[in-house]
């Protein structure tokens, strides 16, 4: 059974990427411009803001491997959970956090409406963890046969530019569907009662998805848009405290190594602290192969392209250039 959104154990709020915005404009108003900067000193702990959906950190934070690798630095950690990726870089924006982890679209809104934040990181491309799915007996076969068709997806996300990207391939335009802006609980109750043709969706919605309904996959993002997840930090704690943020991507290169080798007992443990069956969840890791890796020139021009594409689609209210939110001097992560 569909989930409400105050129920789904990965709910987002309902707000749209200018809404976004304008809470961007207001934090900024109360606070007076930027948050001042830290003291040179070392910090007394790193506070990392996480989705539920993020099932590396999850693992992490159940294990606590990362308080045992920070001990020695003097370091505590505070983990803060946020409902999405939107509501995560306020958190990074106004202070509450130092380091986030969030798929591609809400950094690009968030730069627009004058985030202060830098890239420090990234995992490899996740393709298959996105996909446009349709019913299991429905008649379309193909993207192509989407003109027309009521699409449901979250606004100004991942699989908006999936979307964007799959029509082009297939010879349509973004203006020949019809999208139906909808959280993922909404967008899923939407598909089972057939109010919507297709849904736009990531992982873990579209293993649930495809395990517990059936879906049926279109396209994912193979050939059609890479699905980067990046971990991003707040300037000034960068340029203050690197080794602090070595010490966390060194700690997340052994955690990916355990979880990629040890992948149904990884599901098991994270299942309960995400609220889904172990069986999705596995469905869902494998989709990712996870690390971290800096952001490349090539990872940043790819980046630089979903903008300009939002850009074009008026998601975004001004033009941005990525380069603006990468590190002056980028982190020496483990093995890169």
């Amino acid at each position: 059974m569909p989930m409400s959104d105050s129920h789904a154990p990965l709910s987002f709020r309902r707000r749209g990427v200018f809404a976004l915005a304008a809470a961007f404009a207001l934090a900024a108003a109360a606070l007076g411009g930027p948050a001042p900067a830290r003291a040179q000193t070392a910090p007394k702990e790193l506070r990392i803001g996480f989705q539920k959906s993020a099932s590396l950190l999850v693992l992490q934070k159940a294990s606590g491997s990362l308080e045992k690798k920070l001990q020695p630095l003097g370091v505590a950690v505070r983990w803060v959970e946020f409902p999405a990726g939107p509501q995560l870089l306020e958190g990074l924006n106004v202070g509450s956090i130092d380091l986030g982890f969030v798929g591609e679209a809400p950094p690009i809104v968030a730069q627009a409406a004058g985030a202060n934040f830098v890239y420090v990181g990234h995992e490899p491309p996740a393709p298959q963890a996105e996909a446009i799915v349709v019913p299991k007996d429905s008649p379309i076969k193909s993207v192509a046969e989407l003109k027309g068709k009521k699409i449901a997806l979250n606004k100004g996300s991942n699989v908006h530019y999936l979307l964007v990207k799959a029509l082009e391939k297939a010879g349509l335009q973004y203006s020949d569907v019809q999208p139906q802006f909808l959280a993922p609980a909404d967008a899923r109750a939407a598909f089972e009662r057939g109010a919507v043709d297709a849904w736009a969706i990531w992982d873990p919605f579209l293993a649930a998805a495809e395990l517990q309904v059936q879906a049926r996959v279109l396209t994912d993002g193979r050939g059609v848009a890479h699905n980067f997840q990046y971990y991003l930090a707040e300037r000034g704690y960068v340029e203050k405290h690197p080794q602090v943020l070595q010490a966390v991507f060194e700690d997340i290169e052994v955690q990916s190594r355990w979880l990629q080798a040890n992948l149904k007992e990884a599901a098991a443990r994270i299942a309960p602290l995400q609220g889904l069956d172990p069986a999705i969840v596995e469905r869902s890791l494998s989709h990712y192969p996870l690390g971290v890796k800096p952001v490349s020139p090539e990872v940043a021009a790819e980046q630089q392209k979903i903008a300009d594409s939002f850009h074009a689609l008026k998601l975004i209210p001004k033009p941005i250039r990525i380069v603006d939110a990468l590190p002056k001097q980028p982190l020496k992560l483990a093995g890169h």
